[in-house]
């Protein structure tokens, strides 16, 4: 059974490595040249921790996450507001917590390909996949070229958040793009004196809405995610300008530390529009989207990484088995069925922490100082918990 996935991300990369185990033939397109090098830290926990475990991949995980013993709110002169105990949110969301760069999660799963015999698992990076043809004998994708047609028993099209797979199969993104308000950039500068302030703990500024939020990383490097509201154009690009110059416009005023981020900034940092993916179907004929591309649940939600792998792995799970093409849409449908639940919980759990994420005047934020304040405290700490997380993680 031969397999084409589109899209080498963290959901691709795990279902072309887990295919590739099953016995398929797996060709993976990826039209960015390299390996996304930005990113933010992100909360590794409750399905994906499962599935990594299942799979072979958690060793990797576990060695490449940090040490987080705390969330900390700081006011422009550093002064912490609030902070929220990372072990104690870790009993809460299911008791095992990786904190992980998400371009080193992307490693991780990439590395894992080498597990699979060699010739079964091609990836091609700079490789811009389309889809051509999807029907009941199969699908064809053009690869890299327009001379280069690709043939397989189903396509796999796990091209995230702006998916071009999703687009041709379902319609245009403007009928399944749900933004949440805001944007978010993201960026890793090097600054040993930064990173050494700030060691073991993600610090976020205790402001209105925007928040600008800093880790610090091996070596001198430090992790920035920036999240602001945005308008009319928080569904489509921004153009006007540079990134870099967007971004020192939005966040001056924010202290001396955002204000050496920004000066180290690149010019052109990852950045984006905070939305979900609602989609009434995910699969059509032989082929199905996965991870973002079907159901974003947003950086807000912090499970987009678990909800990749373990969705990659029950997809395999269902399709590894299949030894004729007959079996491939009975598979895809089960797994949307299965998986969708888990999903929609989580974009539950997205747009919940949305409403309070960027507080919009003083009152707001005043209320959520509190609730972080009393999250020590049992029964609150576990309706925190719920708030941030959702059933599924737990």
């Amino acid at each position: 059974m031969r397999a084409i996935v589109i899209g080498a991300g963290i959901a691709g990369l795990v279902v072309a490595r887990q295919l590739g185990l099953a016995g398929w033939d797996v060709e993976v397109l990826e039209k960015s040249p390299a390996p996304r090098p930005d990113g933010y830290m992100m909360d590794f926990f409750g399905p994906g921790v499962a599935a990594a475990e299942r799979i072979g991949l958690y060793p990797r995980l576990a060695a490449a996450a940090y040490r987080v013993d705390a969330a900390e709110y700081v006011d422009m002169a550093g002064r912490p507001t609030s902070r929220l105990d990372y072990r104690r949110f870790a009993r809460l969301a299911g008791g095992n917590v990786l904190s992980l760069l998400r371009p080193d999660l992307e490693r991780a799963a990439l590395a894992a390909i080498g597990d699979v015999p060699p010739g079964r698992v091609r990836l091609r990076y700079g490789a811009p996949g389309s889809l051509v043809w999807n029907d009941d004998d199969g699908v064809r994708a053009a690869g890299g070229s327009p001379e280069k047609i690709l043939a397989a028993d189903v396509l796999v099209g796990a091209d995230g958040l702006h998916s071009g797979v999703r687009a041709l199969l379902f319609g245009p993104e403007e009928q399944y793009l749900r933004p949440l308000g805001m944007r978010a950039a993201a960026f890793i500068v090097k600054d040993y004196r930064l990173n050494a302030r700030f060691r073991d703990r993600f610090v976020l500024t205790d402001s209105i809405g925007r928040v600008a939020g800093l880790y610090s990383l091996r070596s001198d490097e430090v992790a920035a995610l920036l999240v602001y509201r945005c308008g009319a154009a928080e569904a489509g690009e921004l153009t006007a300008g540079s990134t870099r110059e967007r971004l020192r416009r939005e966040f001056s005023g924010l202290g001396s530390t955002v204000d050496r981020l920004l000066e180290l900034c690149p010019e052109q940092p990852y950045d984006d529009v905070v939305a979900q993916i609602v989609m009434p179907g995910w699969h059509v004929g032989r082929a199905v989207l996965l991870g973002d591309a079907c159901g974003a649940v947003s950086l807000l939600a912090g499970q987009g990484g678990s909800l990749a792998v373990a969705g990659a792995s029950l997809l395999v799970d269902l399709l590894g088995p299949v030894v004729t093409p007959a079996g491939v849409g009975p598979a895809l449908a089960e797994f949307e069925r299965r998986w969708r639940p888990a999903v929609e919980e989580a974009q539950a759990a997205g747009r919940r922490a949305a409403s309070s994420f960027l507080p919009s005047n003083r009152i707001r934020r005043l209320l959520r100082r509190l609730v972080i304040r009393a999250s020590h405290v049992p029964g609150i700490d576990r309706m925190v918990a719920s708030r941030i997380v959702g059933k599924i993680a737990r």
